[in-house]
């Protein structure tokens, strides 16, 4: 068993694809069209394997009051990367809002960055 999607919900399925598409590099999986206003649509990122983001858009005002802060204001999401300096800086030249400086912690190099909603993300290159 595997994880295939987690459900990221969003204001609008165009921003958010141009924000993890076009700023993190995601790759679009599919997007296809499910009725007059809701989408099917999957990013992942590069060299992903197995897991997807499904971008959800919110449909109900419950559901639009909880975009950016699915979490209560932790990490909700730990993008894994095999060259840490070579994404942080691209991302930030794309104008990722980084929170803080890079660190090195004993499982390895990390950095919080924010989505476009305010939900927050490790970037992280593992030392195992």
């Amino acid at each position: 068993m595997h994880i295939g999607a987690l459900a990221l919900v969003v204001r609008d399925y165009d921003e958010a694809l141009a924000f993890y598409v076009g700023k993190l590099g995601f790759t679009l999986i599919e997007d296809t069209v499910q009725g007059p206003d809701k989408r099917w649509v999957l990013v992942a990122p590069p060299g992903s394997a197995e897991a997807r983001l499904l971008l959800a858009k919110a449909a109900t005002p419950d559901q639009a009051a909880r975009i950016g802060d699915q979490t209560g204001g932790r990490v909700f999401l730990f993008l894994h990367t095999d060259d840490f300096q070579r994404d942080h800086q691209r991302m930030s030249a794309q104008g990722v809002r980084f929170l803080d400086a890079p660190r090195t912690e004993s499982y390895g190099t990390v950095a919080v960055f924010e989505d476009l909603y305010g939900n927050r993300w490790d970037l992280l290159q593992s030392t195992a």
